[in-house]
């Protein structure tokens, strides 16, 4: 079909376009405001690298970029922009110091009633994730996270005091961040003290569990305490490819995609699903489920979301397994695809294809809430002397993604809204620096720690601006 065929960009009148970031990353003051310590504080470099004993200086998170102090200035931001939906997360340890109290500090819960009215002032929806990869450190020491079943009361102990806190700010929340990312990241996803090494795959998948019950739980309670709430889980998703038609990479292709899959057929369906089972029978696994599990998790979500950034090929051939850099999932490059400066592969049509592979799934509504570019940016001065970034490279990455969405869109599939990841730049989840910037606002921090915490519109702020305006309308082919 030519260019003059094709019909227009269709998104539906209450799309809601935004962005997204997460506490951890965002909004420092780690130890004010009676914040107990989580994770976060004590891993410096990443998903990947060390923990350590207490906070040290050379943790980017425990300033992040300030949020906690510079909520108003970003909002408005976000307002000019014009973003009708901000994803953020509440941080445990604001809430919960050390996670296992019997009341939240006040002074947390005030924190975040401060911030989603700054969103409601300009008709912003805060959509909320409960748990965005932190855990209250105390929890993780002294419990191990979510091994130990304790972890699903001390959750439901959190989520119930800030859904009666926000039920009249909040309408849309996410239970786990990317749940799916446990199995390879059990500290960040899982508060799991113990070291991956030592971590069996019984205590991984009894982790699982575990979440699940908390998950199905939170739906439980939202829909009781909130009635007129959203509330969805959230995966991290990785389409994948057979490196060759070989049906021996094929099955290969069905087996990963069944270990991610597995995280939304829990969530959607309420039952572990046949596949599974086969795996924990052949793994020696056996889930430990108590009175009431079965009947809880029959509590399903109301919308699935999900962050994309790449797709990844799977084979069967022992000498072809090479590892993608920066892949959390693992998975083999696709040759036909480039990379970004961290090595993740850019495949917009990945998008269109997870789209239509989640509603063919579940048929409910889809929820794009993590999707852009880590780059090194360079801030410049223009000749009437405003700062900004040339980022073409993230306009372009950004656009030819928002094309699949519309061409999902036209497949037929139920999408309720898009926010990209780091819509003003973040400290990195995966390697915790800050040069690995996401936003369509330029955070004038650096990795020695340096600069002024100010903040700059790149060029891609005006063209979402646009997109947003026309409601997708000025996207190009």
């Amino acid at each position: 079909m030519s260019q003059s065929q094709h019909p227009s960009f269709n998104f539906p009148e209450n799309f809601l376009w935004g962005g997204a970031i997460a506490a951890n990353q965002a909004e420092g003051a780690y130890n004010l405001g009676g914040k107990g310590l989580s994770t976060q504080d004590v891993a410096p470099k990443g998903i990947m690298g060390p923990i350590t004993e207490e906070p040290t200086e050379d943790n980017m998170k425990l300033i992040g970029i300030d949020l906690y102090h510079r909520y108003k200035e970003d909002v408005k931001l976000f307002a000019e922009m014009g973003f009708k939906v901000f994803r953020t997360s509440i941080a445990w340890s604001r809430i919960f110091p050390k996670g296992d109290e019997l009341e939240p500090n006040e002074e947390g819960l005030q924190f975040y009633d401060d911030l989603f009215d700054e969103c409601l002032k300009y008709g912003i929806e805060p959509l909320v994730t409960l748990s965005h990869y932190e855990t209250p450190l105390y929890l993780s020491k002294e419990y191990d996270g979510w091994v130990n079943r304790k972890m699903i009361g001390f959750y439901e102990r959190y989520v119930t005091a800030v859904f009666k806190r926000y039920q009249n700010k909040v309408k849309y929340w996410l239970t786990f961040n990317e749940i799916n990312s446990i199995l390879e990241a059990p500290f960040m996803s899982g508060g799991i003290y113990t070291p991956k090494e030592k971590l069996s795959k019984q205590d991984l998948y009894q982790a699982i569990h575990h979440e699940f019950v908390a998950s199905a739980s939170a739906v439980k309670l939202c829909h009781e305490i909130i009635p007129n709430a959203q509330i969805g889980c959230m995966m991290l998703s990785m389409p994948t490819y057979p490196l060759t038609p070989n049906p021996d990479d094929m099955i290969k292709v069905m087996e990963f995609e069944h270990s991610n899959y597995f995280f939304g057929d829990v969530h959607v369906r309420g039952h572990y699903p046949g596949y599974m089972k086969r795996y924990f029978r052949e793994n020696g696994i056996q889930i430990q489920m108590e009175d009431g599990d079965e009947d809880m998790l029959l509590h399903t979500v109301d919308f699935i979301s999900f962050s994309y950034y790449m797709s990844i090929c799977q084979t069967a051939d022992p000498d072809k397994q090479v590892a993608g850099e920066g892949n959390l999932l693992g998975g083999i490059p696709n040759p036909y695809l480039p990379a970004s400066e961290w090595g993740w592969q850019i495949d917009p049509q990945g998008l269109r294809y997870v789209l239509n592979m989640f509603y063919d799934r579940y048929q409910k509504p889809l929820f794009i809430v993590e999707n852009g570019l880590g780059a090194v940016d360079e801030l410049i001065t223009r000749p009437d002397g405003e700062k900004t970034v040339e980022d073409e490279y993230r306009i372009q990455y950004l656009n030819d993604h928002l094309v699949q969405v519309a061409e999902a869109i036209e497949d037929g599939v139920e999408i309720m809204g898009y926010t990209s990841w780091g819509c003003i730049d973040v400290v990195s989840a995966s390697s915790a620096q800050l040069k690995k910037r996401y936003g369509y606002i330029y955070v004038d921090r650096h990795d020695d720690g340096s600069g002024t915490l100010e903040r700059y519109r790149k060029k891609s702020f005006h063209w979402y601006k646009e997109v947003i305006g026309s409601n997708g309308k000025s996207l190009k082919r």
